[in-house]
């Protein structure tokens, strides 16, 4: 007998049917239709969205079990969404959705070591007053290494990233540090490692936090006296994350918690997974016992993907979204936004949009109008460092020399400039901008201010540093 979508489901069907209630098997599944079935992969017609992420979010591990009963460990399903359309069309408005196969992550139990008389450890993570020793890993199982494209620009990152979740804290690569710049994936990489390990090791505590938050705890753990409570609640962790860890820049106190908090999880074979958008030699005002940790493992940067990469980002999108577009369109949209992957994912989110809601056909047209008021909104993120090396280049020097104490004339008026526009193209406050240009005080940056806009008036070849600089920065 051959199989087809319908005998599949059939027998999809009886299964089901003995692991769930009559009534739950009546509202969900007697209104599935069967559609096709190619390459192992069985396509369900469901009534509406609201249906597909029902099913989604209750039933998707049964429906595995049982697609995987019938077809195999390759067995896919792809849900066919069938609304009327109310534009008046004859055709009715279908989706095409793959299913995710995730459901949320569940909480993680802990066993708390009892010391004394009162065993409570207090939890950063709940309301005070609350015991709770469940522990919510914060990962957004969304973030998975299926939907983390590989491509040359983040090859280096991604294969440490599933080693990692491979072997966590087994591995050289502990702490792992990534860091690039804006939108590159840093935050999803990271996830991804952590949604990775749980699937493989459930035992394992696995915790995500940004490095605000964890600053956020500690301040109020030093209010209430329980700093004690917070670096032993942080060392019964066996992996964990910390996104954007340049925040924790000038911030000694917290730096100070984490160097402990760090050393005992690295000691007892704990995995460490940070991110930061930049390279720990360019970090500023982060302690150098904590850098020189950071560097103890690996870090691997995230780069701007190429052309090749754009486009399959593109796709993997469209795909999940369940949402058809021309060759020639996704093409475009990939040649003209490069900068980084949440924009480019913005501009065809954007295009959808516009389609959709205006009722227009997605053209090349469409497409110029959405990228180019996409294209002119972003407007360049300059950092302090990007500053400094623009300057010294004009200037002819380097960095070191730009930073040094000398009071050579054109070193000092190339030092003012950088000052000057790190105040104006930065929302960094003068103390920063003073101990990251050469380790000056916030009074010197004031001045140094003062003095461009009166040269800018005074002296005609400095006029023209500052126009020169002016458009490189714009």
């Amino acid at each position: 007998m051959s199989v087809t979508a319908n005998s599949v489901w059939k027998n999809c069907l009886v299964f089901i049917q003995d692991n769930i209630q009559p009534q739950a098997f009546k509202t969900w599944f007697e209104p599935i239709k069967p559609v096709k079935l190619s390459e192992n992969a069985l396509s369900i017609q469901v009534p509406s969205k609201f249906f597909y992420e029902w099913l989604e979010e209750h039933y998707v591990k049964l429906l595995k079990v049982a697609l995987t009963k019938e077809l195999g460990e390759t067995a896919k399903l792809v849900y066919i969404i069938r609304m009327e359309n109310t534009y008046g069309n004859k055709e009715p408005f279908t989706e095409k959705i793959p299913s995710s196969n995730r459901g949320a992550m569940a909480a993680q139990e802990m066993d708390v070591p009892i010391k004394s008389k009162n065993p409570e450890l207090r939890n950063p993570f709940v309301i005070p007053g609350i015991r709770n020793i469940k522990i919510e890993s914060q990962l957004n199982p969304n973030y998975s290494f299926d939907n983390f494209l590989e491509g040359d620009s983040n090859r280096l990152a991604r294969s440490a990233g599933m080693a990692v979740a491979n072997k966590p804290g087994g591995t050289s690569f502990n702490p792992l540090l990534v860091f690039g710049g804006v939108g590159l994936g840093k935050t999803h990489l990271a996830h991804a490692i952590g949604v990775e390990i749980k699937d493989k090791y459930p035992e394992r505590t696995v915790l995500y936090i940004s490095a605000e938050k964890f600053t956020q705890q500690y301040i109020e753990s030093v209010k209430k006296n329980t700093r004690n409570d917070f670096i032993h609640f942080y060392q019964l962790i066996d992996v964990l994350i910390i996104d954007d860890v340049q925040f924790l820049s000038g911030k000694s106190g917290t730096q100070d918690v984490f160097f402990h908090i760090f050393n005992h999880l690295h000691q007892n074979g704990k995995q460490v997974i940070l991110t930061s958008d930049k390279a720990p030699v360019d970090m500023q005002d982060i302690e150098q016992r904590l850098l020189s940790r950071f560097k103890w493992g690996l870090s691997a940067e995230l780069q701007s993907p190429d052309y090749e990469t754009r486009i399959s980002i593109l796709k993997n999108k469209l795909y999940r979204d369940g949402v058809e577009i021309p060759e020639d369109i996704i093409e475009y949209v990939a040649k003209h936004i490069k900068t980084n992957i949440r924009e480019l994912e913005g501009a065809i989110i954007s295009l959808i949009a516009q389609s959709t809601l205006n009722k227009r056909e997605v053209t090349i047209d469409l497409a110029q109008q959405v990228v180019e008021k996409f294209v002119k909104n972003t407007k360049r993120e300059v950092s302090i460092d990007y500053i400094q090396k623009v300057v010294s280049d004009y200037f002819e020097m380097d960095v070191a020399t730009l930073q040094s104490k000398t009071r050579k004339r054109h070193i000092v008026q190339a030092r003012q400039l950088a000052m000057f526009f790190a105040k104006k193209f930065t929302k960094a406050s003068l103390a920063s901008i003073g101990s990251q240009i050469g380790k000056r005080d916030h009074a010197t940056v004031l001045h140094a201010c003062k003095t461009v806009d009166n040269l800018a008036e005074t002296d005609k070849q400095f006029r023209k540093y500052i126009d020169d600089l002016t458009k490189k920065f714009s």
